[in-house]
């Protein structure tokens, strides 16, 4: 689901301009309060071009229809903005609507019996088979058999992936196509309400929610609008008293002048702009709240395995203990590993072919495999003989061994701590009461995760590992990483405990995660991402979703919420600003001929009232285009402390925000006296 159009191509630019002018119906336009004010004066003042004494004034039909042009065009301006920022999504929404249609699909109706029937007609619970070639019709899990599945469609990617029944890699989405072999899929979710139907629904920008900061900021945007609109209404009154006369236009001019009228038409579109950003980076934000929240954590918890590290752990050396041979060491790891069709497990297997060493792979015959499990830490196989094998966590296979009334051999921890001195994962195997020796695991750090981390730290970020692995490996990776803290032979009831931990110090904390095991530490977090290769579960808890099931991009999804943040603040900052330098141009030109000691404020020695207020106002409309591409992009962002932003925002968006429209005011005049 890769953007395909750039953000300003000529058929979004066509679409945004006929939007712009669709967007006047005022029911449209009071969403939008100050905007809505601006068009109420347009129309206004189109009465008094046709209606010059229409409220007893005295302006031109010439001086009306100027106004009112710039009025208008304000209001496009601001109409334009929030319609590109639209478009964007909806480009998207319709590459992704293609992407939809109706599937046949080879329905179970009984043990033996399929029928084929329309994917329309396919409810949750619904049993289907897909084999080479056909596309899944619905969301649903693998629930027998492994495939590789091309959701090139989805993620932009062309790479197929694995899907197989079981574990955290057997939930497909609807539209994919299975490229190999055969799998028997349980339908999850009805017609309607499949993935794919929800992001087409969330990248729709124009159905969005607004966020509670956007919601807030646009409460006082609104009250200001109020404050000024009363104070322009009353200035009639004090007009009368000073014998200064106030023209209707020149209210009107005034009170767009005043109200915040920048910010105003650039808020809804910086807001659908920063969740399209995310979107473009193939991470499906389930709401606006959950990429501003992004933008404020303090805490990012990750797993090693797979975001720190590129989790591929494999078999590297049988290390025995207790006497034992290596020779009868790998035996047993490879007895245990017979039906284990992890990474680790399969590496096992080929570990012994490399090194030719041999096993009686009969005793895996009619034996029943244990699966590795977060509470017991260890997975295995209980032989027909009753002898049983165990490989798992030292620490764990230790307790196993003892509670069988085993001992445990004196070069066991010596071996142990070797290994995970060394960065390496070390497993133990044992059979019933004896530890035979240790399966040595390597894992290797992602290049450059360390600056990231550090970047991460510029932030204010704390970032916490969490990792199965005992201390010793778990401390050696952090190391070689740069996290600033990590858990070892973490469970998921310990990745909830540091979540609420941080949360009840105050801070906001955002996790990955792809297991049913991790739904529940990421329904608690933030900012929970999901990956699209993980379970349903984990998907249904977060607010996020990675198309592209990479763990290490909650870094960027972290960045991407700070610009959003940092965009608002900017242009919130210029805006206000940018207000300060008009009030320079226009209410000295309004009242300096009834209070002359008013003219000290005429700093900008504008030719008359008339063309001080014209000059304001086109300032006022020109801006929010030439913003308008600062509010898609969003503004640049660095990783500095939070007082940087401060002093780096006032100094660009704050002190220029007063110089430019100083300058641009003052050259604006300049113009109409030379065109009048």
């Amino acid at each position: 689901m890769k953007a395909k159009k750039s953000m300003m191509s000529a058929e979004l630019i066509q679409k945004a301009i006929k939007e712009s002018f669709l967007k006047l119906d005022p029911r449209v336009m009071i969403r939008n309060p100050i905007m809505f004010v601006v068009e109420i004066g347009f129309v206004i003042t189109l009465l008094l071009i046709f209606i010059p004494d229409l409220f007893g004034g005295t302006a031109s039909r010439a001086y009306n229809l100027a106004v009112g042009l710039i009025l208008l065009f304000t209001v496009l301006f601001a109409n334009f903005a929030e319609a590109l920022a639209e478009g964007r999504g909806k480009a998207q929404a319709d590459t992704l609507k293609k992407t939809k249609q109706d599937i046949q699909a080879n329905k179970m109706t009984g043990p033996d019996v399929v029928k084929v029937v329309s994917s329309s007609e396919l409810r949750k619970g619904d049993v289907v088979i897909v084999t080479q070639g056909e596309m899944i019709p619905g969301d649903g899990e693998v629930i027998e058999g492994l495939a590789s599945v091309d959701e090139s469609a989805i993620t932009g990617e062309s790479a197929p992936v694995i899907k197989e029944a079981g574990g955290d890699f057997s939930s497909v989405t609807g539209g994919t196509r299975v490229v190999s072999d055969q799998i028997k899929v349980r339908i999850t979710s009805d017609p309607g309400e499949s993935f794919l139907d929800r992001m087409i629904a969330l990248v729709e920008g124009a159905k969005r929610q607004k966020t509670p900061n956007e919601i807030a900021l646009s409460t006082v945007l609104t009250s200001l609008t109020l404050i000024f609109l009363i104070v322009v209404v009353t200035l009639p009154f004090f007009g009368a008293y000073l014998n200064i006369s106030l023209e209707i236009p020149m209210l009107i001019a005034l009170l767009v002048c005043l109200i915040p009228t920048t910010i105003g038409g650039l808020l809804s579109a910086i807001g659908i702009a920063g969740m399209d950003r995310v979107t473009q980076f193939n991470v499906l934000a389930m709401s606006g709240k959950a990429v501003e929240a992004a933008g404020d954590i303090n805490t990012i918890i990750l797993d090693k395995t797979g975001t720190i590290t590129f989790g591929n752990r494999m078999a590297s050396e049988f290390v025995p203990v207790g006497g034992h041979e290596e020779s009868e060491t790998a035996a047993w790891a490879a007895i245990s590993s017979l039906k284990d069709e992890t990474p680790e497990g399969r590496s096992v297997l080929e570990l012994m072919k490399k090194l030719g060493f041999e096993y009686e792979a009969s005793l895996g015959e009619g034996a029943e495999f244990l699966e590795f499990r977060a509470e017991t830490r260890m997975s295995g196989m209980d032989l027909q003989d009753g002898r049983k094998v165990r490989k798992g966590a030292v620490d764990a296979v230790k307790k196993w061994v003892t509670a069988h009334g085993g001992k445990i051999p004196k070069d066991l921890d010596q071996n142990s701590d070797r290994i995970a001195k060394a960065g390496g994962t070390p497993l133990a195997v044992a059979v019933d009461q004896e530890i035979f020796g240790l399966i040595y695991l390597k894992d290797t750090v992602k290049p450059g995760m360390k600056e990231r981390f550090e970047q991460m730290r510029q932030m204010g970020i704390k970032t916490i590992m969490c990792t199965g692995d005992n201390p010793l490996t778990a401390a050696t990776i952090a190391l070689e990483a740069g996290v600033d803290d990590f858990i070892a032979e973490s469970t998921p009831e310990d990745k909830i405990a540091v979540i609420r931990k941080e949360q009840a110090e105050g801070k906001l904390v955002a996790m990955t995660g792809d297991g049913t095991n991790d739904a529940p530490a990421l329904a608690q977090a933030d900012v929970g991402i999901a990956m699209n290769s993980g379970t349903v579960a984990a998907k249904e808890a977060a607010n996020m979703v990675d198309l592209d099931s990479d763990p290490s991009k909650i870094i960027e999804v972290v960045a991407i919420g700070k610009q959003l943040l940092m965009t608002r603040g900017a242009l919130t900052t210029f805006s206000i600003a940018n207000d300060i330098a008009k009030y320079f141009a226009i209410i000295p030109a309004l009242f300096m001929v009834a209070i002359p000691q008013m003219d000290v404020l005429n700093i900008m020695r504008l030719g008359s009232p008339s063309s001080a207020i014209l000059s304001a106002l086109i300032f006022n409309a020109v801006i929010i285009p030439l913003l308008i591409p600062l509010a898609m992009k969003g503004v640049a962002y660095k990783p500095m402390s939070s007082s940087q932003l401060l002093q780096r925002n006032l100094f660009i968006y704050g002190l220029g925000g007063v110089i430019v429209p100083f300058l641009g005011i003052k050259l604006i005049d300049l113009v109409i006296h030379l065109w009048v």
